[in-house]
């Protein structure tokens, strides 16, 4: 990792150079007054700016998920080789406000995409006079992993499954739960055979169940198959899931720490948030915190597709710049960065980023929030210039379109108008004052939904406008230039007034 250190401060620097001897001061500075060509400095002085810190260039050793490509197996016996299940028994005999005090010095973040400091929300479960509830708590890990370009969880599932079941124990202990649900997607066949298996081996081995790792605590693990449905990916959605009921959101609050699972306090985290947490223990949170910019802070699994040259999922420091991350891990963009078109940061509910921005764009939570997108899951999304931008975007509409679960009006209705409208500006036949019309229309779905399918399917569509209007506008013109004449409003043909279609005045 490049320019961990920082210099010493300009404080200590000054105090340093004023408790010189008068004489040694003044040799010193005649000597660095002339300094020879070879000569680099090294040190920062009182008059030397604070030097630029870079991120990205993740060592080995400071990898969390050091067997992401499969090079060992996914059993037991591979797994306490690189370090998963070391002093897992020391870790739970600490306690759950030594646990939660880690995790909380680590500034980790929750991985799936919302980025709420997960030791405060683990910390939600016990609030003052917990002892005295006698229900049952839960932990429910969201491996519902559907977000499209988003490939991460299933990877640490299929090659690192120990490390996540070591993780449900930890965060378990943390927030004093019963048993861990581990919801999967349905398409994940693979990665649930495999994550089952992991889990009869930990039981056989002791380390979960009865008196887990020998510590006095018990705790049990679940695994429960989905059904493919994107909105259950939304927490309370798949709480409802695995209650058996459709999964629909529920409104909030009551929030699941208090009403969760089965009516029970409960609390619902990411695969990868969980499956760092024993090694943020046992590395300490000072550590993790020391990766990253303030408030960005930890490594971070990356999912990099499309028109790259040698796609992959890769652990990296936050904060590495975007430029870096897809040159080094992917070979870069095909064809050269110039060739570069825009970029989805961080799956495909954030808004688009263009080329002129992605080129200086760091990779975290308040970069991506500041260039008006969002670190969501961080799957990145490359499209060079072959691409029809119109069309990805109008793609997604209608993926959202079939996935929105009908509940609230304002997502049922509006991610149908969408899809409907962006089928007409792929072809070019609208009116330019229509593209005003559809960013009026994610407004008004924007924050007015249960769940924030509403802003996944809104975002998307506010990027393009926001940064390729030109490119709409252009497609309409042609459309008119090739058919006499632009398109009416609701997508009309021209001379449909003539022909005696009904048109509303308006068009």
């Amino acid at each position: 990792m490049l320019a961990r250190h920082a210099p010493a401060s300009s404080a200590l620097a000054a105090a340093a150079h004023r408790a010189l001897p008068a004489a040694t001061a003044a040799t010193r500075l005649s000597t660095a007054a002339a300094p020879s060509q070879q000569q680099k400095r090294t040190l920062a002085t009182v008059n030397d700016a604070a030097p630029k810190r870079t991120y990205g260039g993740l060592k080995d050793q400071d990898r969390i998920f050091q067997n992401l490509y499969g090079h060992h197996g996914a059993d037991l016996k591979s797994a306490m080789k690189y370090g998963d299940w070391h002093k897992t028994k020391e870790i739970l005999l600490k306690g759950d406000d030594w646990i939660i005090s880690e995790v909380k010095a680590s500034g980790l973040r929750g991985r799936g995409g919302a980025g709420f400091p997960s030791g405060l929300k683990w910390s939600f479960m016990n609030a003052k006079g917990w002892e005295n509830d006698s229900k049952p708590r839960y932990l429910v890990v969201n491996a519902d992993e559907g977000e499209p370009g988003t490939c991460k969880d299933r990877e640490i599932m299929r090659k690192d499954p120990h490390k996540l079941i070591e993780g449900c124990l930890v965060a378990g202990r943390a927030m004093n739960a019963t048993a861990a649900y581990i919801y999967i997607r349905g398409e994940f066949y693979h990665e649930a055979t495999v994550l089952e298996r992991a889990i009869q081996e930990a039981y056989q081995a002791g380390l979960i169940g009865k008196n887990a790792c020998g510590s006095g605590y018990d705790f049990d693990v679940y695994v429960h198959r989905g059904m493919g449905a994107y909105v259950c990916g939304e927490e309370t959605s798949l709480i409802e899931s695995l209650e058996g009921k459709p999964g629909k959101p529920r409104l909030k609050p009551p929030f699941p720490a208090a009403v969760g699972l089965f009516g029970c306090p409960s609390t619902v985290a990411n695969v990868e948030t969980i499956a760092v947490a024993p090694t943020i223990c046992r590395r300490g949170g000072n550590w993790f915190a020391s990766f990253g910019r303030e408030r960005n802070a930890g490594t971070k699994l990356f999912a990099i597709s499309g028109h790259v040259n040698h796609p992959c999922t890769v652990e990296e420091e936050m904060s590495i710049p975007l430029r870096e991350l897809i040159d080094r891990h992917c070979g870069g963009v095909k064809g050269g960065w110039d060739n570069l078109l825009a970029v989805i940061p961080g799956g495909s509910s954030t808004p688009v980023l263009p080329k002129h921005i992605c080129d200086d764009q760091l990779m975290d939570f308040d970069a991506l929030k500041d260039a008006q997108s969002g670190f969501g899951t961080a799957a990145v999304i490359v499209m060079d210039k072959s691409t029809d931008i119109v069309r990805a975007i109008t793609r997604l509409a209608k993926f959202y379109h079939h996935e929105s679960c009908g509940q609230c009006t304002p997502c049922r209705e509006g991610s149908k108008w969408t899809h409907q409208i962006m089928d007409r500006f792929y072809k070019g036949q609208a009116r330019e004052r229509e593209i005003d019309m559809l960013q009026e229309l994610t407004k008004q779905v924007e924050g007015h939904t249960i769940c924030a399918l509403g802003e996944a399917f809104a975002w998307p569509l506010q990027g393009l406008i926001r940064h390729f209007r030109p490119e709409l506008e252009a497609r309409i013109k042609d459309y008119g230039l090739k058919n006499g004449g632009e398109a009416l409003a609701g997508g009309w043909a021209h001379d449909a007034g003539k022909k005696g279609l009904l048109v509303s005045p308006g068009q």
